[in-house]
């Protein structure tokens, strides 16, 4: 009997600890589906003029982008005013063209590196290795003010500084276009152009290889449109308020949603995909990368690690306490291991192809390395 009594005590403490386990066991679950949008961009053998129109018949040839929806997806309703950005390239410069209807076109900042999305305004980001560091973030409004920084991290990885807020794009062009009439209220405007063209020269130090375009080269990129609604106060665009005195928050429209009100998570971004044909004269196919459904179940596996640790105050190298994403990969099974270090630790898992491995680390940063 007291042999019954002392293996049933032992089963009851081992299922009490699965329970335990089980129970402490992290989940992430993104808000919206993972879709990036993907665009393919082309090349110019013409010269544009950065004048804030594009009537350039390159530009006619260029493909837009989808319509900018919510930063949140489906999760909020569509934009109220339609948005769209078409790109191009040649040896010497990145163009941005972007299409913005708005009735009422206003701005008030003046000052350069101001914090341009206080007026309604139009984003860049660009990440060129995917490595979600060591990016470039410009904005500019309808007055053709601009900020530029470029940031080592994401906001959300706190320690080192890494925001170089005072750094400038070097040999930068940009433009605006109003169809309409600025800063007045009393009449309806139709929409405002902007026009930019971003050095190669500028961004050769954060990009890996040669920083020119390639056939098929891949960057990481997004945009983002930031509306106020308006009041009409004594001849002047003022911000709206809520019944208690506080100003309501602004619109985030973007090219490819985030899920969450966060433009600073460069893995939720679109691809943009180089091609050396001129606009117009033919076409090729986006090439989706089996390597970046790895890199996703990574990245959840990250965000479970910072669930992990808000809750224990420390990270682990348990794979139980997780919850494993699923990947639709044939002859690929996702065995992921996670080597705790001196600063935190590292997450690896083998590419598609088996010949390296990804690795992620805890602040953030997704790269492929050899052998692990």
């Amino acid at each position: 009997m007291k042999f019954q009594h002392l293996a049933s005590l032992f089963f009851t403490l081992i299922l009490f600890s699965c329970q335990v386990q089980k129970a402490q066991k992290v989940n992430y679950t993104h808000p919206i589906p993972y879709q990036p949008e993907n665009y393919i961009c082309y090349k110019t053998d013409s010269s544009i003029q950065i004048d804030g129109k594009l009537d350039e018949t390159i530009w006619q040839k260029a493909i837009p982008t989808n319509d900018f929806q919510d930063i949140e997806g489906n999760l909020k309703p569509l934009p109220s005013f339609q948005t769209n950005v078409k790109m191009l390239w040649d040896e010497d410069y990145f163009y941005f063209g972007a299409y913005m209807k708005e009735p009422h076109i206003w701005g008030k900042l003046t000052e350069r590196d101001a914090v341009i999305f206080y007026d309604n305004d139009f984003e860049i980001f660009l990440d060129p290795d995917g490595d979600s560091h060591n990016y470039y973030e410009f904005e500019m409004n309808a007055l053709n003010t601009v900020w530029d920084l470029l940031l080592l991290r994401p906001y959300r990885e706190d320690g080192t500084p890494k925001v170089l807020d005072s750094w400038d794009i070097q040999g930068l062009k940009t433009a605006v276009h109003i169809n309409g009439t600025l800063n007045n209220p009393t009449d309806i405007d139709s929409f405002w152009t902007v026009e930019v063209a971003i050095p190669w020269k500028v961004l050769e130090e954060m990009t890996p290889n040669a920083f020119r375009p390639k056939e098929g080269v891949q960057w990481r990129v997004n945009f983002s449109r930031v509306n106020w609604e308006m009041n009409i106060s004594n001849g002047d665009y003022q911000k709206q308020k809520d019944k208690n005195g506080k100003r309501l928050p602004e619109k985030n429209w973007v090219w490819s949603p985030q899920g969450y009100i966060a433009m600073h998570a460069p893995e939720t971004w679109g691809w943009v995909q180089f091609s050396e044909i001129i606009a117009g004269t033919d076409s090729t196919n986006f090439i989706s990368s089996p390597d970046e459904e790895i890199k996703w179940a990574l990245r959840q596996l990250y965000y479970q690690q910072r669930l992990f640790y808000k809750k224990n105050k420390k990270y682990t190298n348990n794979l139980k306490a997780f919850t494993l994403p699923k990947i639709q990969l044939n002859n690929y099974n996702f065995i992921p291991k996670i080597y705790l270090t001196n600063q935190g630790y590292e997450m690896v898992a083998a590419s598609a192809d088996s010949k390296m491995n990804w690795l992620i680390r805890e602040d953030g940063k997704i790269f492929k390395v050899g052998d692990w």
